[in-house]
């Protein structure tokens, strides 16, 4: 901890440095080395080879021949190489796998095939990394006897990095035109996650499927809301709890069908449309490593230590942008005038419905330049928009991901005086979906660059004594 010196100087800074502050050390709280170092132990004496999970059953790897790997996601290349050193790999034993990351590894590992997969749509190399990984794995389960073990490592993002329609017929541009319309639709991630898993050869469970009865384990950042693992990264290795008759009430509840290529459009009208997996249809073996709370916790700790009386408030999960903005402005002045230094955190994410008509966000269409931004500095923005000039409260909402969007920016903080003789300027950038340029020139912005976690995004409000 601080010496009790530099604590009171970090106490003393701007609304603004502390929020900056806290989210910074939560992300360092969170590490993904960290999590792996604290909850997983290799043994490897008197003859026993086996992986320990904190809390929880050991799995005996002692008469393994094949490990595989298969890491998907945000985070696929801080999981392996946190995993590596971890996992115990018995003599003899051979080791390999798949990696579908966001970017090219610096030292890739012998064994491994990697892929850049595309976010936030799909590309080829997401194509060709998916049917790489259904290929091993049922190679791997035709000849298994019992010596082959399967570990999955994922993250969020893996929706669109490992990506294969169900329907061979389908294009790779028709599948990058249907996770745009998905992405930019207004649902909940949960909702668009259904109608992913529908669509896909590797989603909804079907990875797990295709290893057969190899022994398996999949080892989880997550990103989803509590309670919904089976919605991380469209679930490739959990069961599915959402049906063809939910996926088709989603469809409709946003017109999406009219937005979709015609062999997507022919796909979900069919009266074949294949089920996903449901629970028993394969066993699953799963461990949480680090999620949200852990986000929050972390988070928590260091406001408290910065003097705040702080609360957790995740109501606003998924809601629109505006109704978040509402809820949790109105939710720090309540607590401000009860407890004046306050910090109020929300985790999740809130939706932005992106017009399908020129000049919306990631839009190609049009004369007017794309806008740059993502649903951090979108409602950080908002959120700037509708504080009264004599506020003494800050907002910074980041995704722990370290990208929002299109832009290079987590997402930004911002205060009562961020706006100072720019409100036209502002409405403008709420308009054409357009928050990064201005909130850049502000300096309103917050970077840390891809952080190699994903742990979803993070809302930090501050108050301080109306005195």
């Amino acid at each position: 901890m601080y010496p009790q010196l530099l604590r009171q100087r970090l106490v003393k800074n701007t609304l603004s440095t502390n929020a900056r502050q806290i989210f910074s050390t939560a992300l360092e709280d969170c590490s993904v080395q960290q999590a792996f170092s604290l909850k997983l132990r290799g043994e490897m004496t008197h003859g026993i080879c086996a992986l320990h999970l904190k809390g929880t059953l050991a799995f005996d790897l002692t008469h393994i021949t094949k490990i595989l790997i298969v890491a998907i996601g945000k985070a696929a290349l801080a999981m392996l190489d946190a995993f590596l050193p971890i996992c115990p790999i018995p003599a003899g034993c051979t080791l390999g796998g798949v990696v579908i990351a966001p970017s090219a590894a610096l030292q890739p590992k012998p064994g491994f095939s990697y892929f850049t997969g595309g976010h936030p749509s799909p590309n080829r190399e997401s194509f060709t990394g998916a049917q790489t990984a259904l290929d091993l794995l049922a190679s791997a389960a035709s000849k298994d006897h019992g010596q082959t073990f399967c570990f999955f490592l994922i993250s969020g993002g893996a929706s669109a990095m490992m990506e294969l329609p169900l329907d061979p017929d389908i294009s790779l541009d028709d599948t990058i035109s249907f996770h745009q319309a998905l992405v930019g639709s207004g649902a909940s991630i949960s909702e668009i996650n259904c109608i992913r898993k529908h669509f896909s050869a590797v989603k909804g469970g079907r990875l797990a499927l295709a290893a057969g009865k190899m022994r398996h384990l999949s080892l989880l950042l997550s990103d989803v809301p509590a309670g919904q693992l089976d919605a991380l990264s469209s679930g490739p290795t959990l069961a599915d709890s959402t049906t063809i008759e939910d996926c088709r009430k989603i469809l409709q509840k946003f017109s999406l069908p009219s937005q979709f290529a015609p062999s997507v459009q022919s796909f979900f009208a069919s009266s074949q449309l294949p089920e996903t997996p449901k629970p028993g249809d394969f066993q699953e073996n799963i461990f949480l490593l680090l999620s949200s709370e852990d986000l929050e916790g972390a988070a928590r700790r260091h406001a408290e230590y910065l003097g705040f009386t702080t609360f957790i408030d995740n109501t606003c999960d998924d809601w629109d942008y505006r109704d978040a903005a509402y809820y949790l402005l109105n939710r720090i002045r309540t607590l401000q005038l009860q407890h004046g230094r306050v910090c109020l955190l929300s985790a999740g994410e809130v939706t932005v419905q992106i017009p399908t008509s020129p000049a919306g966000l990631g839009s190609s269409q049009g004369s007017e330049a794309p806008g740059m931004g993502g649903r951090n500095l979108h409602f950080t923005l908002y959120c700037a928009s509708r504080l009264k000039s004599d506020e003494r409260i800050t907002i910074l909402s980041a995704g722990s991901d370290g990208i929002d969007g299109n832009s290079v920016a987590a997402g930004a903080v911002v205060d009562a005086s961020t706006l100072d003789g720019v409100p036209d300027e502002a409405l403008q950038a709420l308009q054409s979906f357009d928050s990064f340029r201005l909130l850049n020139r502000l300096g309103a912005t917050v970077f840390t660059g891809p952080t190699g976690n994903n742990l979803r995004d993070l809302r930090i409000l501050l108050a301080d004594s109306t005195d």
